[in-house]
């Protein structure tokens, strides 16, 4: 087809430049449709009802989206030039057109499967993420490779796009005087853009506040479900160059403050188990949901789960079978871990408040007499962990340049995981006691590859992960046979948990609630007061402060925004933020607030799949609210002052 054909229709301009824009709603619309049909699973609750209000409530979203990029256009499509009908202009135009709407066709295909890892539309944030990834071209050209299809949708997407866009070709209106025409185009372009504002706002009235993320929460039963309702390039320009945080003042005094939250940890601890080793492992996308050990009642008790070692190691530790994350991203863990701060909002190591003083684990422990090390298999550099573990006070890092042997290379990500934990194992026996130590694994990842000689030994289970967590933990077997013949094995406490969930075969692993559920793991050899299961909450930021007390520091206060997991008079909580608003579980309820109203709240004990939100028909939850906005305040407003050290 030529780019300009006789048989193109030719229509007032006006109506060929609403008809273009239409194009654009419809196409984020037949995304919104495909970003279901590929995730489907991750949304249980979404009934064809709900659905249908999921799609009349993304249309604001769209409109504002369409009206951000196409604002140039549109602008030189309305300007009454001279030559705005020769073909050379209005190719200019189209060209303008396909790569601003490209743009954000891409970007929504993008999310038709990365969504699945990072459980929420990609923002703006992560860019600033992958700007700490080394291999970002093998990555991408991977991504491609194993989801092709996406490629090929964006591709058909944009000839289609193309393809309509000249089936209606402008034709100029004439009048008799010659200065009719450009008085109605400027008249024209001052009402779309009064009508651009109200579109990007999303309302007209002076009271309203330009549409955000969080008001989709209009339009849905669970939080998570707003992922369908947003779309992509909304959620990049919403976030573009936004500040992490917003000062709150909810309560009238700093007495009131502290007396519903307060972040601060007095210590007057007796030395149970004074300098005793510590070694953390993160494992790369454990959800708790693999660990059989864990979920003794799922799939009506038959369920097996992959991970055979951690199975056995469990019976022998304390074991927390409701743990979270407190974020979604590799980069959130680490900060949640090793310095009790959790992800809320934005991933803390890439907000403008990165370079905050901070309390983590290695300086405080430090104070102890404590040597420190963090490990980390793939290239140095890679997701800025070594700059954290520089800001964390870590004596040494310890990479894939360290570990000095390309031939255990996956190809991909860094050094295979049963390699890299047998250097971490023999590393820790050239230290002098006592040490604290952290491995953050990364075999159990995209592309779900294992080595070349176990392929076919774990099961494949029902999703390309299970493999992959098979062989982690057959890893980590390996790593126990080794330590447990070295001489500071029995001296140590191991702590074992995940950087963040992942992709779920059950469906109650769906929930907005679960898609953070990760395990954790306390074991340490002879010590038959960490064994058992608690089922109380827990969480990342609880691993500090209860490390700290395990070994009896006694230094000085800190701040740690989690709980003690071995103080049994604790106030147990969770906090995350997940689609653009904080989630908080406390006293059986999770509520869901927006940092001004309240969205939804949830019995958790009488609705586990999270399908009744009770926030105008029970009360229960209302205990929870002051809980939420102490921590929401005193995170918030320390972070923004930089106040997350004791002074």
């Amino acid at each position: 087809m030529k780019f300009f054909s006789k048989k193109d229709t030719e229509s007032n301009e006006y109506l060929v430049l609403l008809y273009r824009l239409l194009l654009i709603m419809a196409f984020y619309s037949a995304f919104r449709i495909l970003f279901y049909l590929f995730n489907t699973e991750l949304f249980p609750n979404v009934t064809f009802s709900s659905f249908l209000t999921i799609m009349k409530g993304g249309l604001a979203f769209d409109l504002s989206a369409m009206l951000y990029l196409n604002g140039l256009y549109a602008l030189l499509y309305l300007l009454p030039l001279p030559f705005k009908f020769n073909n050379a202009y209005q190719y200019f135009l189209k060209v303008i057109f396909l790569i601003v709407n490209g743009l954000g066709i891409a970007l929504n295909s993008i999310d038709l499967i990365y969504y699945r890892f990072i459980l929420k539309r990609t923002t703006y944030n992560v860019i600033n993420i992958l700007e700490n990834e080394t291999n970002m071209t093998k990555l991408w050209g991977q991504f491609i490779l194993d989801y092709w299809y996406v490629a090929i949708i964006f591709l058909v997407s944009l000839f289609l796009l193309a393809y309509s866009y000249s089936l209606l070709q402008p034709k100029k209106i004439k009048f008799s005087n010659r200065w009719f025409y450009p008085a109605l185009s400027l008249v024209a372009l001052t009402l779309f853009t009064g009508f651009s504002i109200v579109g990007m706002r999303g309302g007209y009235r002076h009271s309203t506040r330009p549409i955000n993320m969080a008001n989709a929460g209009k339009y849905v039963n669970s939080p998570d479900e707003m992922a369908i309702v947003l779309n992509t390039p909304f959620c990049v320009i919403r976030t573009w160059g936004k500040k992490s945080y917003t000062a709150y003042n909810y309560f009238a005094s700093e007495k009131e403050l502290e007396a519903a939250y307060n972040p601060v940890i007095s210590v007057n601890n007796a030395p149970d188990n004074p300098h005793k080793n510590i070694v953390i492992f993160m494992l790369e996308s454990f959800n708790r949901e693999f660990i059989g050990a864990l979920n003794p009642t799922l799939d009506n008790g038959k369920y097996q789960g992959y991970t055979p070692f951690l199975d056995s190691l469990a019976q022998h530790s304390l074991v927390f079978p409701n743990a979270f994350a407190n974020g979604r991203k590799s980069i959130d863990a680490m900060p949640s871990v090793l310095a009790s701060i959790p992800a809320l909002v934005l991933p803390y190591v890439v907000s403008e408040y990165s370079a905050n003083k901070i309390n983590g684990l290695p300086y405080l422990l430090k104070k102890e007499g404590y040597h420190s090390a963090f490990f980390h298999g793939a290239p140095n550099g890679s997701m800025g962990f070594d700059s954290f573990a520089n800001v964390a006070s870590f004596d040494e890092y310890k990479g894939m340049t360290e570990f000095n042997n390309d031939n255990e290379f996956d190809g991909m990500w860094g050094i295979w995981d049963e390699p890299f934990f047998q250097f971490y194992a023999k590393e820790m026996d050239k230290m002098k006691e006592p040490f604290m130590t952290s491995l953050f694994s990364l075999s159990s990842h995209h592309p779900f590859k294992v080595p070349e000689q176990y392929e076919g030994v774990f099961p494949k289970g029902t999703l390309p992960v299970h493999q992959c967590v098979g062989y982690t933990d057959n890893a980590l077997r390996k790593f126990f046979e080794t330590a447990r013949q070295m001489p500071w094995y029995n001296n140590t406490l191991f702590v074992i948990t995940a950087d963040h969930s992942t992709q779920s075969q059950f469906d109650i692993s769906q929930t907005s609630v679960n898609k953070f559920q990760i395990p954790l793991i306390l074991f340490s050899p002879g010590d038959s007061t960490l064994q058992g299961v608690n089922h109380e909450l827990a969480q990342q930021i609880d691993i500090m402060p209860t490390v700290l007390n395990y070994v009896g520091y006694d230094k000085e206060p800190y701040i740690a925004f989690g709980k003690d997991l071995l103080h049994e008079e604790s106030d147990r909580f969770v906090i995350n933020y997940t689609n653009n608003s904080y989630q908080l579980l406390h006293n059986n309820y999770v509520i869901h607030f927006d940092g001004e109203n309240l969205i939804s709240a949830f019995d958790i004990a009488k609705d586990p799949m999270l399908s009744n939100n009770i926030k105008n028909t029970d009360e229960g939850y209302k205990e929870s609210l002051p809980l939420m906005q102490g921590i929401i305040q005193q995170y918030n407003n320390r972070m923004i002052e930089d106040r997350l050290t004791i002074q």
